[in-house]
């Protein structure tokens, strides 16, 4: 199946090996397109600027909708001044250039080529208290090269960033990667670069490296970054790649590289002896290889740079699919929808403790199905562009599927699975479109009405399963973990369970564990057939727990599940032995935060009274440097008393000395039992045990 050709998905322009889109002033859009023999060239076109308004004036759009005028503009100066005078009017604009300009033109990035075929290059560098020490790029032709800076020699490090940009210009990459490499590499490469008079002049066509300040918003983190650009390339941050991975896995422990690369399989093999320059670049380029195949994919569906799609969320990609067809069409657009609040999915919880012998069922891609079974379509959406897409989406994802079975070779295999998991995560984001309230096409009544839906089916579900003799676990969403009739076999219960739901709702046993340790709603940990483990909940896996902590409860839950109660609770006696002969690392009880606001606007609220202090924020303060929203303090209690005031006694991880230990033993030590307290009900051991 040729996926490309859906043009409501892919753009209805066809232009092949676009990859990169500029704006240029006033009213031009510099195209960067490969050619046939390997070279990029520069093609510039000039767009008009446009936005939508209701009223009178402009060209009219069909449909009646309330942003029924389109005004196009010679500037992009133009185009700002008109719209601030229409300020008395709706009206909406897309205020990025290059979106306006692939939205107008049905254009996307990278139609034609494979991920293979992108020029990516990775950068890590070294430094030490002078400065650099050396810089290493690598890239997806597999070349490296390390260019040492000798200490405190400034000729050395100013001949090390010229070299850095004579290397991007002659390699001429499309994509520039590195790990932290806004918030670390390219600040520190900026302002050497300042001191020492030398340009980062890493744009294709000689431009200066810029950033302005920004923020991203990652779940419930926002991280203030500094926000590079060179034109005519992309900056992919792997950092910033493994935050998105990790909200829907919650599995990484650090966002440090070395730790990244580990959990991936990817950590570099020469890296034992100590790391290295070479080591942070072939981590980089095996990192962003496994996480960023389906950002690629989405450049080519989505009318925004790669550097962009990445950052931008997935409600709005998918309303910027909706403004490419309706401007296409000459279609108006509805206003904002009224935003509410509405009931959510179905969680319930019917048991606890530990249940041997747990299977899991749930319903495939349950909004969407329900969406597509029963009709649901926002009220706004004339042209019935939801629905479509949506069923294109899920046809497209199964026929990817069956081809990635039937591919040859491990090159169309990866590209397939991209294809398969980008059509996934779009397809179960369109139900979230439902509640957006920044989405043209969002309509909460369906939305609440999907739920609803939702939740009945997933009761229908649990009915059923009860009068079968299987007793129920949990409810999770869209999925059910129970415990099964004796000597039932899964394929009849599908069957029968499947025979009970609404044609275009399919049911899927999908897992069987060994056992379940059920805490609370939406909390529990399961013992897979073959002996891993896997945690949900932050009540048992918490990062605001420190590291020995989180350890003592993966390895109580462990010991629980493996039917083994009370070597679980003989363990909090085993780590605080530990605790108090010193055996645990700094890395083990510091305490790693990351700081939810700008340290100027926690001065302020302090002032004002308004929040508590914290020991991250005050140690932010008291080391001088400059913390920005979203970075992370790890730091440890001193003193000697069980009950200490946190940010009073903390003190930085970097400033621990292993010869001179001055952790809070008995802190650490209440803080263990307050959290074997927590789960004492599941083992047999008592919880008055004296103190070691």
């Amino acid at each position: 199946m040729n996926f490309g050709e859906n043009e409501q998905l892919f753009g209805f322009d066809p232009l092949p090996r676009l990859v990169a889109a500029e704006f240029a002033e006033p009213n031009a859009i510099d195209l960067y397109v490969r050619q046939a023999d390997g070279f990029t060239a520069r093609v510039r076109e000039v767009f008009q600027p446009f936005f939508w308004c209701s009223g009178d004036a402009g060209l009219e759009l069909s449909g009646g909708l309330p942003l029924n005028r389109l005004i196009r503009c010679d500037s992009w100066a133009e185009c700002q001044a008109t719209r601030s005078e229409a300020a008395s009017l709706p009206t909406f604009w897309l205020n990025d250039p290059v979106q306006q300009y692939l939205t107008q033109s049905g254009r996307t990035l990278f139609k034609g080529m494979l991920f293979e075929d992108l020029r990516r290059m990775q950068i890590g560098i070294q430094t030490g208290e002078n400065g650099l020490t050396a810089i290493a790029l690598s890239d997806s032709s597999g070349w490296e090269e390390v260019f040492p800076v000798q200490p405190g020699l400034v000729e050395s490090e100013r001949a090390a960033l010229e070299w850095l940009s004579t290397q991007i210009a002659e390699r001429d990459p499309d994509v520039i990667e590195g790990h932290n490499l806004f918030k670390v590499d390219l600040a520190l490469l900026a302002a050497r670069a300042k001191k020492l008079k030398t340009k980062l002049a890493w744009g294709r066509s000689g431009e200066v490296l810029k950033s302005r300040p920004s923020r991203l918003q990652i779940a419930e983190k926002t991280i203030q970054y500094p926000k590079f650009t060179v034109p005519g390339r992309h900056l992919v941050d792997t950092w910033v790649l493994a935050q998105y991975y990790d909200v829907s896995s919650r599995e990484l422990e650090s966002f440090a590289l070395e730790h990244v690369a580990q959990h991936f399989g990817v950590a570099d093999k020469d890296s034992a002896d100590g790391r290295t320059a070479l080591s942070i670049v072939r981590e980089t380029r095996s990192l962003a290889a496994a996480l960023s195949r389906s950002y690629f994919i989405q450049a080519q569906i989505f009318p925004y740079n790669y550097q962009d799609v990445i950052i931008r969320g997935n409600a709005t990609k998918i309303d910027a699919l909706f403004l490419r067809e309706y401007l296409r069409r000459g279609h108006s657009l509805p206003d904002y929808p009224d935003a509410r609040p509405f009931e959510g999915g179905y969680t319930d919880i019917f048991k606890t403790g530990v249940i041997p012998h747990v299977w899991h069922c749930d319903v495939t891609s349950l909004y969407p199905s329900v969406i597509l079974s029963f009709g649901y379509t926002p009220t706004g959406d004339k042209l019935d562009l939801f629905r479509n897409l949506l069923s294109e989406l899920r046809t497209f994802r199964v026929a990817a599927k069956a081809e990635m079975r039937q591919a040859e070779t491990a090159r169309e295999r990866s590209q397939l699975d991209a294809l398969q998991s980008t059509f996934k995560i779009l397809i179960n984001s369109f139900y979230g479109y439902l509640g957006f309230a920044q989405g043209h096409f969002a309509d909460f009544d369906v939305a609440e009405a999907v739920t609803a839906k939702g939740r009945e089916l997933l009761r229908l579900m649990v009915d059923w399963l009860g009068k079968q003799g299987a007793e129920v676990i949990e409810i999770d969403t869209d999925g059910i973990y129970f415990h099964p009739p004796e000597g039932a076999e899964a394929e009849m219960l599908q069957k029968g369970l499947t025979a009970e739901l609404p044609e275009g709702i399919d049911v899927e046993f999908d897992e069987r564990y060994t056992a379940m340790f059920s805490y609370k709603a939406k909390n529990y940990a399961l013992l897979h057939e073959d002996g891993s483990m896997s945690i949900k909940g932050a009540a048992l896996k918490s990062r605001g727990m420190e590291p020995f902590l989180r350890d003592y409860l993966e390895q109580f839950v462990r010991r629980l599940l493996e039917g083994k109660p009370r070597e679980a609770g003989a363990l909090r006696d085993e780590v605080e032995g530990r605790l108090r002969r010193g055996e645990f690392s700094i890395e083990a009880l510091a305490k790693t935060e990351a700081l939810q606001d700008s340290v100027a606007s926690y001065q302020k609220k302090i002032s004002a009274s308004s929040r508590n202090r914290a020991a991250a924020f005050e140690l932010a303060i008291k080391s001088g440097r400059d913390y920005q929203a979203g970075d992370q303090v790890s730091y440890y209690i001193t003193g000697t008393k069980k009950k200490v005031v946190a940010y009073e006694n903390a003190r930085l991880a970097s400033e621990w000395n292993p010869e001179a230990r001055d952790e809070n033993v008995e802190y650490y030590a209440g803080k263990l039992h307050e959290l074997a307290k927590k789960f004492a009900e599941f083992s047999e051991s008592p919880d008055d045990l004296p103190l070691l």
